[in-house]
């Protein structure tokens, strides 16, 4: 099987104190993982704050470069890969709507640019019809936010328009880093479901950068859990959050994830089966 994505001992060391400081921290290390071109799953990282997870998230789009190891999309390695044609694959949705988008633009500004830009629009009409193709599939449309600026929609609409704006470039891969933490709690489900159903739906893999493994186990198909840069346990999603093997794993789990709060997640966007590393789909 190919793979679209993989990750071979990747890590990444930073100097502290200054320029002429010796003092170097190693903020990932030696993580590896692979995502499968057949088979599109939802691939959670999860660790709190200073894990190295946003950092191995950089890493993957591109902004950082490994100190180590190397990191392969469809074969070739990111480095290699020229800007425009690597964003047209992957795309990022960060962690605060309201830092993605100038206060001062309208919104179907940056779906025009991105639909031209990545999507291959030729002409206005064409990037119209591309962004209001990907404003349905978040439940939005052009006719609702066209002309309207940042400040005039709630936190959940406009990280809906942040999700429209990744698939206006129809990528192959979403990474999404701590995408609901600066979204209000009633609607932080609705947004997650919304990726299992772009995972569903249009084949899309979605890598979810979190520290919370409620959303986690609702919705990952596979996870790694990082301590200290280090990945201290992988496997499927919900055998790993049920019964982690790890002290800190467990330790997350039982502050997060209790019975109750796990009762009332299995009712909910059923998991779609990945197999294991080696398994055929």
């Amino acid at each position: 099987m190919s793979a679209l994505l993989g990750l071979d001992k990747v890590g990444k060391t930073f100097a502290r104190g200054g320029l002429f400081s010796s003092r170097r921290v190693e903020a990932v290390k030696e993580v590896s993982f692979a995502l499968r071109d057949e088979t599109p799953e939802i691939f959670t990282v999860i660790g709190e704050s200073g894990s190295g997870k946003s950092t191995l998230a950089r890493m993957i789009l591109g902004i950082h470069a490994p100190s180590s190891g190397s990191i392969r999309l469809a074969g070739q390695d990111v480095a290699t890969y020229e800007r425009r044609a690597f964003m047209a694959k992957v795309q990022p949705i960060f962690q605060n709507p309201f830092e993605a988008f100038n206060p001062l633009k309208q919104l179907d500004r940056y779906l025009f640019m991105t639909a031209e830009r990545f999507g291959e629009a030729t002409d206005r009409k064409a990037a119209e019809g591309r962004a209001d193709e990907a404003l349905k599939q978040v439940g939005l449309s052009l006719a609702e936010i066209a002309g309207r600026f940042p400040h005039e929609l709630s936190g959940g609409q406009l990280q809906r328009v942040a999700i429209a704006r990744a698939l206006v470039a129809r990528p192959r891969l979403i990474v999404a880093d701590e995408p609901v933490s600066m979204v209000d709690a009633s609607l932080r489900m609705s947004i997650v479901n919304l990726f299992g159903r772009l995972r569903d739906d249009l084949g899309l893999s979605i890598i979810y950068i979190t520290h919370d493994l409620a959303t986690a186990y609702y919705i990952s198909d596979r996870l790694i859990i990082m301590q200290k840069g280090v990945v201290v346990e992988e496997g499927p999603a919900r055998a790993v959050l049920s019964a982690p093997s790890h002290p800190y794993s467990r330790q997350l789990r039982d502050a997060v994830l209790t019975p109750d709060s796990a009762g009332a997640f299995r009712g909910g966007y059923p998991p779609k089966a990945v197999p294991a590393s080696g398994a055929k789909p």
